[in-house]
């Protein structure tokens, strides 16, 4: 096989340099500089233009006829390196580092063996129903091989290593000191479309690009003007007409799946902080994204084919139109903009438009998703990455907030006494307010510790994935280029050996000193990330949880409905996958 190997490469090699000499054949021109034609091709090249046409189709398809077993050949050793002699190197290269993991099998690799954990894993409620070790259940192949591998070991993910990586040591030097060499990986299509390609995506200077951009909409002065002149009273108000919706007899009880009802609290939220003024044009446009990612997380809870989301199925053909409608709005509000008066950008649609349209730069009409919104800058910012940015702004910061208070909700459905103490404090600290102030909020030192404790437990985000870009040492151990890093979030948050015995308890007292001091090293608590790609809406998200459940708290005592099934599951985020059926009754006149 080797040898057969060796001649594929050499034939291939030297293919091209006589044989492309010939007019008419399928190898093309001649290159300048290259080997001359023998001698028997330039008498031929003296023939008549029939006899000489005639002449090279015959060779051309002797020669198409002799190469093509070789270009089989070449591609079943190249095919069968990539699935099979590739993995069992590395496979051997990690086992010597004493490095474990369940073996590899051709082309699958773990996934059958995963998959069907998953499927297992959700089949079943958690028993007792009050139980928040989740580990098992949302990610049930690390559980299952953590405990005979340890916590570092190698699982295949078709033929692509992945090492776990649970050591907030290691998660330490892979997101700070060495974030050069790992950066993230790309995403699975249909997290993409869900995601956009936006700042979560992006990768390089691209990524870098953007991230200055943004990161003057979440910077702390700014956030604070749209804190106290549009968010409080917006998102106060939002949630004041959700509750006012309730019945206020006191002593009567209505069930609200919560899952449901926070998506609207942070969709507007999100809508008023990426568009701004624009917010009902914007609106619209979110609207339209809501129903794309219906769509896409539908294909994303079936088995995954390649290739079938280009095919015109009716579903298909929908979320097409949908695309190209989300692009054409925001195109036009886009556009808009730019012939409105800018004066100060105070959201995320006016800073990306005045960093393309700064000093040098010039923002085109554009016409099409990809028209060029031309910038003096090395890595110019164009009509599509606003789009994608802004997809990507709705689909994090929606996401991300709505499973932190439907959570924490539960958290304190389940734990009535810290659901007294947080009231208590809320009381206390805002008084007769219905919507607190920014001063307010930041006193709420037991809510903050209730949202803490919630990330913990229940993080939006259970895993995430970095891809070694080069050969790196890590821990000591050589880690080959290509290389995925799994790092268990939820794993590291329900580590007793970082939490203590605990661990698996709500117990948000251990943030009482705050974040960096709640465990055993300041990395065991990582819900938003860390480093230079750490979650740039953190504060905002945080923020709005606070305010939320500080509005809600004050008018209702809530407790968990009797429909209601502890079922925790990953999709793209952690959710309840039966919903969060929840019983709200008015506090009225006990306040």
């Amino acid at each position: 096989m080797v040898a057969l190997q060796q001649r594929a490469i050499d034939v291939a090699a030297s293919s091209a340099t006589p044989w492309s000499a010939l007019p008419g054949c399928r190898s093309g021109p001649h290159v300048a500089g290259g080997p001359s034609p023998p001698a028997y091709f330039i008498h031929h090249r003296l023939l008549r233009g029939d006899q000489r046409t005639a002449r090279h189709r015959t060779i051309g398809r002797g020669w198409d006829c002799e190469r093509a077993p070789i270009t089989l050949a070449c591609m079943a050793v190249k095919m069968f390196e990539l699935l099979w002699w590739r993995p069992k190197r590395l496979e051997k290269q990690f086992a010597e580092q004493g490095i474990g993991g369940p073996p590899y099998r051709f082309f699958l690799g773990c996934l059958r063996e995963m998959v069907s954990m998953t499927l297992e894993a959700s089949s079943k409620p958690m028993m007792p129903q009050t139980s928040h070790n989740i580990l098992p259940r949302v990610l049930p192949f690390y559980h299952h091989w953590k405990n005979i591998y340890g916590s570092t070991f190698l699982i295949w993910f078709g033929p692509t290593a992945r090492l776990t990586v649970a050591d907030p040591d290691l998660i330490r030097e892979i997101f700070l000191s060495r974030s050069d060499v790992f950066e993230r990986y790309e995403s699975h299509p249909l997290v993409r479309q869900l995601e956009g390609e936006g700042l979560v995506s992006l990768r390089g200077e691209k990524w870098a690009h953007h991230r200055k951009i943004l990161t003057p909409t979440f910077h702390s002065e700014n956030l604070k003007q749209r804190v106290d002149q549009l968010l409080i009273p917006f998102i106060g108000r939002t949630v004041m007409d959700m509750a006012e919706k309730l019945p206020a007899v006191p002593g009567v009880e209505v069930e609200i799946d919560v899952s449901e009802w926070f998506q609207t609290v942070t969709e507007d939220a999100i809508t008023r902080t990426a568009f701004g003024r624009s917010y009902d044009d914007g609106k619209a446009i979110f609207r339209l994204q809501s129903q794309q990612m219906e769509f896409a997380a539908d294909a994303f809870r079936k088995v995954f084919i390649p290739g079938y989301r280009f095919l015109p199925t009716k579903k298909n053909t929908d979320s097409w139109k949908l695309e190209k409608e989300i692009k054409r709005s925001l195109i036009r509000l886009i556009g808009r903009r730019k012939e409105q008066p800018s004066g100060e950008a105070k959201d995320l649609l006016g800073l990306m438009i005045n960093a393309a349209s700064g000093p040098g730069a010039r923002l085109r009409a554009p016409t099409t998703p990809s028209s060029a919104v031309t910038c003096s800058a090395a890595a110019p910012i164009t009509v599509r990455d606003i789009v994608e940015e802004c997809k990507t702004f709705f689909f994090a910061g929606k996401q991300t907030t709505s499973s932190l208070l439907t959570w924490a909700t539960v958290l304190l459905s389940m734990h009535q006494e810290w659901q007294e103490r947080a009231r208590a404090e809320v009381l206390c600290v805002c008084g007769p307010l219905d919507i607190p102030s920014r001063d307010q909020l930041a006193k709420l030192k037991t809510l903050g510790m209730i949202l803490n404790e919630t990330l913990r437990l229940y993080p939006p985000a259970v895993a995430t994935i970095r891809r070694a870009k080069e050969e790196v040492k890590l821990g000591g151990r050589r880690i080959p280029r290509g290389t995925e890093l799994l790092i268990p979030i939820v794993a590291v948050h329900h580590d007793a050996a970082l939490w203590g015995e605990d661990a698996a308890e709500f117990n948000p007292a251990r943030f009482a000193d705050g974040a960096s001091r709640a465990a055993r090293h300041p990395t065991a608590f990582i819900p938003f990330g860390l480093g230079a790609r750490m979650c740039i809406g953190q504060n905002l998200a945080l923020l709005e949880a606070k305010l939320t459940l500080a509005i809600i708290l004050r008018r209702f005592a809530f407790r968990l409905a009797p429909s209601y099934i502890h079922a925790p599951t990953a999709l793209v985020l952690l959710h309840p996958q039966h919903g969060a059926p929840v019983l709200f009754r008015s506090l009225g006149s006990h306040l």
